[in-house]
Order: structure tokens, then C-alpha cells, then sequence
């Protein structure tokens, strides 16, 4: 038995923010400074109610018919999500709800950042691999914007919110590879929210400015850019070529490289440092932002719309945790 992704959907939240907009709340950037290095002219941002169940609820129905695919096929729902309703209950049960799903199926939420997507399909193969499951619905949304001070110019510029949805099945137009996935909990410090865990409960209200007038809390999220991009360029390469690895492949066999997309400059070092012709390294943010654990699909559905998917694509995610994954998608 094999498992495939059979099809993918995506949700944009309908407000959107330009770098317009953010060059004149800070007037010492510029457009053209935000769009060359980080690759992005805007970015959508969740509603002041809406979270990231409500939209992976919506990317959910669009999926469902975009493909006319009947409710009752799905028998597992995964949600990937660093933005949760509530500790409990898990936002996959709400989900199995609010979409009219049987109850006789599995849900649950798995908290993953970057790599999640690429960690969904592990779990999604897994479960058809072992006869658990035969159509998962792998549900992916954030909504990071709420993790941010209102003067973090810096990830204001790189983050926005989003949600996918991918049915992985026995059948599909893309044949779901070997994974190699990776973890070192010692860079947990370099991309944090400290408080609002059993850990630290209560808010610290410690709110203060660093050299360049960037905000430092411990109630929001802090991102250390250095540190997250030598993690990147020390372990995404190596990654890549055990990937190609254990799926008994050359790097002139890809014919389109899917990195996270965590800002134009980080992949295209990437492109440069692993010797990846231009045309066959996707970007594709321009529009979205970093979504999160949501780039891949996004990257993947609007790839296929564009151009069409042929061969083997090999995708990468990284980031928070820190946490790292990849794999090769065999579309036929």
C-alpha cells in the first residue's frame, strides 16, 4: 500500500496588510527594502475574532468542494497549529464538528511550527501505511499576527496568517515519499512565546526596546534572526542530501525544490549554498507572507496551478523548536 496526496486547498483571511501600511507606521523602512529582502508586498491577517480553527474549518469546506469530496470519505483529521482555541478541548474534535464529520473517525491536534506540514504527512502516511486510516484530512492554520507586538516591525513584515487543507489517501496525483525529520530542542530559546503555558501562566508584562527599537517580551513572540538563520543554513543542506538518500535519488532528478518559505533572503542562500538552479527553486510568498506550516501546501497548490507538477519534488520545512523535516513527492 502507498499513500498519495489526493488534492490541497488554502484559506486567506480577508484583511490585508500591505507594506504600505506598515511603512507608514514605520516610516525609517521602505516598500522596496521590505520586498527585496524579505519577499513580500503583503500579508493577511486573521480577523480580531477569527483563529485558527475558524479558518482551517473554512479552508476545510473549500477542499471539500473544489474536489467533491463527500464527508463521509475522511476517517482521520489531523490539525497542525502553534495558535489553539483553548488547552482543551483539542481543536480537531471542534473541527470533526463544525465540518459534519462522522464520529466515527480520529482527530487530534499536533503542535508544530515550520516543519509541521512535513511532519502531517509523515503521521497521514503512517496512519494509511499501517491500516489505520485510508483518507486523512491534514489541516494546517496559524495565526502567528496574534503572537506579535504591535511595534515588531521586523516579523510584522515576515509573518501572515493562513490555513490548508490536504486530503492524503491511496490514491492521488502525488505519491508520498521516505521522510528524514529532525529535532534539537536546544534552539527553543531563539523562537519563543514564554508565557502562557503551565510553565509561565501568568503574563510577565517585562515589555522592553533593544538597540534597534525592537521590542523584547516574554508575552510575545521573540524570534532571534541570526540565530533561526544559521540553524537554517547548518542543517538544511545536510537534510536535503539525506533526503535524496533514502529515496534513492540524485539532485538533478528534483524538478522543483518547496523550502519553507521563510523569507526570499533565507531561500535563496539555501538555493546558492546547495548549487539548485534558480528555475528550479519555488518561491512563492509574495502575497502571503510566512505562513508558517502552512507555506508548503500553499507552495504546492499555486506550483500546480501555475505551471503544472511533474516528477519528484522534494519538500523541506524548518524552524521553530527547533524542528526540521523533508521529503519527496512523486507526481505522476
Amino acid at each position: 500500500m502507498k499513500a498519495y496526496i489526493k488534492a490541497i486547498s488554502y484559506y486567506l483571511p480577508e484583511n490585508i496588510l500591505t507594506n504600505e501600511m506598515l511603512v507608514e507606521e514605520f516610516p525609517e523602512w521602505s516598500v522596496e527594502k521590505i520586498s527585496k529582502k524579505i519577499g513580500v508586498k503583503e500579508r493577511h491577517i486573521a480577523g480580531e475574532n477569527e483563529t485558527a480553527k475558524d479558518m482551517a474549518v473554512k479552508a476545510a469546506f473549500k477542499l471539500l468542494e473544489e474536489y467533491l469530496i463527500e464527508k463521509d470519505q475522511i476517517d482521520y483529521l489531523l490539525f497542525c497549529t502553534q495558535s489553539p482555541d483553548y488547552y482543551l478541548p483539542t481543536s480537531a474534535c471542534l473541527i470533526q464538528h463544525e465540518l459534519g464529520l462522522s464520529k466515527n473517525i480520529g482527530a487530534l491536534d499536533f503542535n508544530q511550527g515550520c516543519s509541521g506540514y512535513v511532519y502531517g504527512l509523515s503521521l497521514a502516511k503512517g496512519l494509511i501505511l499501517g491500516k489505520i486510516a485510508k483518507n486523512v484530512l491534514l489541516l494546517t492554520a496559524d495565526t502567528y499576527s496574534k503572537h506579535l507586538h504591535c511595534k515588531d516591525k521586523g516579523n510584522r513584515t515576515i509573518f501572515g496568517d493562513a490555513a490548508t487543507a490536504t486530503l492524503i489517501t491511496t490514491e492521488g496525483i502525488a505519491e508520498i515519499g521516505d521522510f528524514m525529520l529532525g529535532t534539537d530542542g536546544a534552539g527553543a530559546n531563539n523562537l519563543i512565546v514564554k508565557t502562557g503555558g503551565m510553565r509561565n501562566q501568568d503574563k510577565k508584562n517585562d515589555l522592553c526596546f533593544d538597540e534597534n527599537n525592537n521590542p523584547i517580551s516574554s508575552d510575545y513572540l521573540y524570534m532571534n534572526g541570526s540565530e533561526i538563520f544559521n540553524f537554517t543554513i547548518d542543517n538544511i543542506p545536510s537534510l536535503v542530501n539525506n533526503i535524496l538518500c533514502k529515496n534513492q535519488i540524485e539532485q538533478s532528478d528534483i524538478s522543483l525544490f518547496v523550502f519553507h518559505q521563510a523569507n526570499k533572503y533565507i531561500i535563496s542562500y539555501l538555493r546558492d549554498l546547495m548549487g539548485v538552479e534558480k528555475e528550479k527553486c519555488y518561491i512563492n510568498m509574495e502575497n502571503t507572507g510566512n505562513t508558517v506550516s502552512s507555506t508548503i501546501p500553499i507552495a504546492l497548490y499555486n506550483a500546480q496551478k501555475e505551471n503544472g507538477l511533474q516528477g519528484h519534488i522534494l519538500i523541506a520545512g524548518f524552524g521553530v523548536g527547533y524542528s526540521w523535516g523533508g521529503s519527496v513527492l512523486n507526481y505522476r
